[in-house]
């Protein structure tokens, strides 16, 4: 598996997780709170499509996980 596909897993699983955790319908609610993580998220990814700085990438290079020289991971 490549750094890209990576990060767009670990992005769409920390935007439903924290919906899950901030929305007050979800059975799993813990506190509005969450939904600044998604906004957080959503930012991250916002920022990476007009800058190339995609933190997430840096720390998969130094575990040696390959990149297939896509959007994230130059």
């Amino acid at each position: 598996m490549t750094i890209e596909r990576i990060i767009r897993i670990m992005a769409g699983f920390f935007v439903m997780l924290s919906l899950a955790l901030g929305w007050q319908g979800s059975p799993v609610f813990v506190s509005e709170w969450f939904l600044a993580f998604t906004a957080f998220v959503g930012f991250n990814l916002f920022q990476s499509g007009f800058t190339g700085f995609c933190p997430p990438e840096k720390l998969l290079k130094k575990l040696g996980v390959k990149s297939s020289g896509g959007s994230c991971g130059g």
